[in-house]
């Protein structure tokens, strides 16, 4: 059996031919490239090594030898060149080190207990839920700038910036997220009291909104880093 890469995310898919669409990033065939195709696979006999001859090494087999044997040649890969300037040398670096991968578990990890917060300071009418709410959110938007630009970035060197479905979900949610953050924290700056006031639930419901983006944002990232 063959192996194909997507090139991509770099999903490895097994069969004598691509899929007709990647299952993880939803590219087409064409951005597939063939890995390897295994020795001994079915209708292939293993091939029978060359016999060695009296005082000569056995000749390695020619390029076209080595397709015919089922392990086609790969292209030497093309070294990625060094970084010219201090801003590159650190976006290698993010990129390298998962820079937005780990980012992005500040906003994902306190979204959930501002919004807890606020709906607990509308159900109870408790001013000190809505200002540790706020507080919160406040960590969120100073995160965020760089949480975005690690994503950019990420998206561009390490998935060719690719257009597909996936990836624009992807890209609204993290900008829906962003807009309600920012609707929730100049709202609340404008008016402390607005989770007394009758406009309430609209608030709620930004944020609500705001935690759906940042969970359908990080389910998207899960899926392209553990290829599932």
């Amino acid at each position: 059996m063959k192996k194909w890469q997507c090139s991509v995310c770099k999903y490895i898919h097994t069969g004598n031919t691509p899929p007709a669409k990647c299952p993880v990033c939803g590219v087409s065939s064409d951005k597939f490239v063939l890995l390897e195709a295994e020795n001994g696979a079915e209708g292939e006999a293993p091939p029978k090594k060359a016999e060695k001859k009296s005082g000569h090494p056995a000749p390695k087999p020619s390029p076209i030898a080595r397709q015919s044997l089922g392990k086609p040649l790969e292209p030497a890969p093309t070294p990625e060149p060094a970084p010219s300037n201090l801003y590159e040398k650190i976006i290698q670096l993010m990129v390298k080190h998962h820079a937005h991968p780990v980012s992005v578990h500040i906003p994902n990890g306190i979204l959930p207990a501002a919004v807890m917060l606020f709906i607990l300071a509308w159900a109870f009418d408790t001013d000190l839920f809505v200002k540790a709410g706020f507080i919160n959110l406040i960590f969120v938007i100073l995160a965020l700038p760089f949480v975005l630009f690690s994503g950019v970035i990420e998206w561009k060197k390490k998935y060719n910036q690719a257009v597909t479905t996936i990836f624009k979900i992807k890209i609204v949610a993290a900008a829906l997220t962003a807009t309600a953050c920012l609707i929730s924290i100049s709202w609340y700056l404008i008016n402390p009291d607005v989770l007394s006031s009758p406009k309430a639930w609209v608030f709620i419901l930004i944020n609500i909104v705001m935690l759906a983006s940042a969970g359908i944002a990080g389910h998207i990232g899960g899926k392209l880093v553990f290829k599932d």
